[in-house]
């Protein structure tokens, strides 16, 4: 009888498997001791170097990005300069302590009331009566759901729950593919960082100093074409497949459903009309949206008791407390970046070379894709925008239009893995593994690129609606 090779192939896999292990634990100790020992042992290495194979070393052994960022920052200033500790004490407070910042806290509490409040169940209804009857009526629905519901919360994953838990069981039961309904609401929900309020504005505003209202306007026609995009991509599929149609809805149908949704629809007129006609600032738009929020979920729709209220306020806590720790860390970290002269050596060397706007963008753009492969968008915001800022500034790029740029960026971030937070709450929802969903938003996700390289491109997309109303010259 001859004997089965099948054992020596099981030690020969086992032993690779081992190696690669081995290889994977010695990587990030590699990545943090070898510039140390470099540095210690005379050899010239530049900064930059030093400090990008530390941050990447402590995020490959697991650490979270923020930990990451602070320890990085910490063991560069002790070991290779004469920074007192008490400069890097104060810089941790005075990072958090620019006014905008509190619009983050609020704007978060304002998406949890409205997630739990019932707004979008009436959003799905307004939406179903209006495009329902077209093919993929549900579908369509959704993508109008999703970017109405980005209108008054400003977080994408918010936007993906909140649609998504209710309006993918009814497509499932109206006979539509779960791959289909899912790979839908997966990037129609990241319009909400894109249409403002948008969490992710904020932060890069924070981290670059540029107008919150200006950015907040400059999303909105991007927002709309990119839902009308998506929106064109999933009627397509429809009707290619012959996916099913709802009855078309009467007009008295539609005045309904809008009446029922109007108290959240108003927030849009609260939020974007106080910007626009000065009456709050962003932030104080942002508190006006959680206290508006609160009252239609709790005293007007009546969905959401007020035993609820104080666990809303816990989770919102929670997400704040989480994303306000790595804003801290990465304006640590953007500090060490403007002592060392990074971000100045880098424009430098760019224009050295005659890298235009144009490469320069290509760049930008390929940049951010592969950080979406390994961090969320808050901390690639506030970790890339310090150091890419100046540089287009320096090649007369708009700060606004880049703005925009960075958050379509972190829109496409969100919907792939392995890190691709909409495919993880997507997930959720449907039961479906991560494999299965990541081949379910490729039609959607090709569209989104394709919108990535228009809005990079064509600045006037972003800039013409601030200007038009007289936010910008």
């Amino acid at each position: 009888m001859t004997a089965s090779p099948a054992p020596d192939g099981r030690r020969e896999s086992g032993q690779a498997m081992t190696a690669s292990r081995r290889a994977a634990a010695v990587l990030p100790a590699a990545l943090i001791v070898l510039p140390l020992a470099a540095y210690f042992g005379g050899l010239h290495i530049p900064p930059a170097w030093i400090i990008f194979m530390l941050l990447i070393g402590l995020m490959l052994t697991g650490m979270p990005i923020s930990i990451s960022l602070g320890l990085t920052v910490l063991t560069y200033l002790f070991t290779m300069t004469q920074v007192p500790i008490t400069s890097v004490a104060l810089k941790l407070f005075t990072g958090i302590e620019k006014f905008e910042i509190m619009a983050i806290p609020f704007f978060i509490l304002a998406g949890n009331f409205l997630t739990h409040g019932g707004v979008a169940r009436r959003m799905i209804a307004f939406a179903s009566a209006c495009v329902g009857h077209w093919y993929g009526g549900l579908a369509l629905a959704g993508v109008m759901a999703c970017a109405l519901f980005a209108a008054v919360s400003g977080s994408s994953p918010a936007t993906v729950v909140a649609i998504g838990s209710i309006i993918l069981p009814a497509m499932v039961r109206q006979g539509f593919p779960k791959r289909f309904g899912a790979g839908v609401i997966t990037t129609s929900g990241a319009l909400g960082i894109l249409i403002p309020p948008s969490i992710v504005m904020v932060m890069y505003s924070v981290a670059t100093n540029t107008s919150v209202g200006q950015l907040f306007m400059a999303g909105v026609l991007p927002g709309i074409v990119l839902a009308t995009m998506l929106g064109l991509t999933t009627w397509w599929r429809a009707r290619k497949n012959d996916y099913p149609r709802l009855p078309k809805a009467s007009w008295a149908e539609r005045f309904r459903t809008f009446r029922q949704s109007i108290w959240g629809l108003l927030l849009i007129v609260v939020v974007i009309g106080g910007i626009y006609t000065g009456v709050f600032t962003p932030t104080e738009a942002a508190a006006m949206s959680a206290v508006y929020a609160f009252f239609v979920a709790v005293f007007v729709y009546k969905d959401l008791r007020l035993l609820q209220v104080p666990k809303v306020l816990l989770d919102s806590a929670n997400m704040s407390a989480m994303l306000l720790y790595i804003i801290t860390n990465a304006v640590l970290f953007s500090f060490l970046m403007t002592s060392e002269q990074i971000p100045q050596v880098m424009a430098q060397w760019m224009l050295e070379k005659g890298l235009g706007p144009v490469t320069f963008l290509l760049f930008v753009n390929v940049l951010l894709l592969l950080a979406g492969n390994v961090m969320e968008p808050s901390s690639i915001v506030l970790i890339m925008a310090p150091i890419l800022f100046p540089v287009a500034t320096k090649l007369g790029i708009d700060p606004v239009h880049f703005g925009i740029m960075m958050v379509v960026n972190m829109e496409v971030g969100m919907c792939h893995p392995p890190v691709g937070l909409n495919l993880y709450v997507a997930s959720g929802i449907t039961k479906m593994g991560i494999t299965e969903l990541t081949v379910a938003v490729w039609p959607w996700l090709l569209t989104m690129l394709t919108f990535l390289v228009l809005v990079t491109y064509w600045p006037a997309l972003s800039l013409v609606l601030p200007k038009a109303l007289g936010m910008m010259r």
